[in-house]
C-alpha cells in the first residue's frame, strides 16, 4: 500500500514539474498580455474610484427589479459578496487543474491571457458608461446622509492613485452602469463553458450567475438596469473578442503535448517557428508532422522505404 502512494505521489510530481515547464516557456512568451491585463485592472479600480468623487446622493430611482424583489438588508448584504467570491475561487482554482489532473485541455497562461482580454474590453466600455452619467447610488453607504456618499476633494495625488485599497473599492460610488461584479461572473461562465468539461458545472455556473443577478438587486447594490446590461453586452463583447484571438492548442493532439519537455532527439524535429506557432497559441496540424524517410532523393512517408525503379522489375 505506501508503495502504491509513493509510486502515485512520484507521478504526481512528474507532472507537476513538467506543467510548470510548460506554463514557464508559455510565460515567457505572453508576460506582456498578462501584464497590461493585470494593469487595466488598476486602471479600472483607478476610474471607479474616480468617480466617486462625482457622486451626488438623490432618493433612490424607480426600478422594476426593487419592486419584484424585496429588500435583503445591510445584515444579509454579504449574501452576493460571498456568492460572488465563491464562484471566483473556484473559477481561479479550475485554471491551475492542468498542474494536478491528468485531463488537460487547457494552459493556465492561455487561458488567462483570453479572460483578461474579455475583462479589459468589458471594462472600457463599463468606465465610458458610468463617467457618461452619475446616477445616484442605492447601495446604503450611498444614500442621503451616509458619511459616504460624497468624498471630500483629494488633498494628494497619492490619495488618488492608492484608491483608498481596500475600503475604497468595498465602498464605492456611482460605478453603476453596468455591474463589475457580472462582468467576472459572466466572463468566467462563459470561459468555463466553452473550455471546461464537466456539463453539470456548466449549468450550475450559470445558474448560480442568475442567482448572482437577482442577489445584487436585492442587495440594492446596483439597480436592474445595471445587470440587465452586463447581460448581454459581456455576452457581445465574448463573442466579438474571441473571434480576434487565436485559438486555444488542444492538449488532447499531438502538437499539443510537443510543448511538454522533449529528448534531444524529439526536440531536434521540431522547428523553431512550429514551437513558436505552439507557445502563441497556435495548433500544428499533427500531419504535417509523420516520420519521413529519404531514399534515392525520394521523400517517403510513414516511414516506409519503397524500392528503387530497378529493384520494380522482379529483382
Amino acid at each position: 500500500m505506501s508503495f502504491y502512494i509513493g509510486r502515485e505521489a512520484s507521478k504526481l510530481w512528474k507532472r507537476f514539474c513538467a506543467e510548470i515547464t510548460t506554463e514557464i516557456n508559455l510565460l515567457s512568451e505572453n508576460w506582456k498580455y498578462l501584464l497590461a491585463g493585470l494593469v487595466c485592472q488598476y486602471i479600472h479600480g483607478l476610474a471607479a474610484r474616480g468617480v466617486h468623487y462625482l457622486h451626488k446622493p438623490g432618493p433612490t430611482l424607480q426600478d422594476l427589479g426593487f419592486f419584484l424583489l424585496p429588500e435583503l438588508g445591510q445584515d444579509k448584504a454579504y449574501l452576493s459578496e460571498t456568492l460572488f467570491t465563491t464562484i471566483f475561487v473556484s473559477f481561479f482554482l479550475w485554471t491551475f487543474h492542468p498542474f494536478i489532473l491528468k485531463n488537460k485541455k487547457i494552459y493556465t497562461v492561455l487561458i488567462w491571457c483570453r479572460v483578461l482580454s474579455f475583462l479589459v474590453a468589458s471594462q472600457a466600455l463599463r468606465i465610458v458608461t458610468f463617467y457618461s452619467t452619475q446616477l445616484p447610488g442605492p447601495n446604503y453607504h450611498c444614500r442621503e446622509g451616509s458619511e459616504l456618499a460624497t468624498l471630500p476633494p483629494p488633498k494628494s495625488v497619492l490619495e488618488v492613485l492608492l484608491i483608498n485599497f481596500p475600503r475604497g473599492v468595498l465602498y464605492g460610488c456611482g460605478d453603476l452602469i453596468f455591474s463589475s461584479h457580472m462582468i467576472f461572473t459572466l466572463v468566467f461562465v462563459l470561459t468555463y463553458q466553452k473550455y471546461g468539461t464537466r456539463r453539470c458545472i456548466k449549468q450550475l455556473g450559470w445558474f448560480l450567475a442568475v442567482i448572482q443577478s437577482l442577489l445584487i438587486i436585492a442587495s440594492r447594490k446596483h439597480y436592474t438596469v445595471d445587470v440587465v446590461v452586463a447581460w448581454y453586452t459581456v455576452n457581445l463583447v465574448v463573442f466579438f473578442v474571441e473571434k480576434k484571438l487565436p485559438e486555444m492548442p488542444d492538449r488532447t493532439s499531438a502538437a499539443a503535448a510537443m510543448l511538454l519537455p522533449l529528448s534531444v532527439k524529439d526536440k531536434d524535429g521540431w522547428t523553431k517557428e512550429e514551437n513558436h506557432k505552439l507557445l502563441n497559441g497556435n495548433s500544428v496540424d499533427p500531419s504535417e508532422r509523420r516520420q519521413r524517410t529519404q531514399s534515392n532523393g525520394k521523400i517517403m512517408e510513414n516511414g516506409n522505404a519503397h524500392l528503387a525503379d530497378s529493384a520494380m522489375n522482379g529483382a
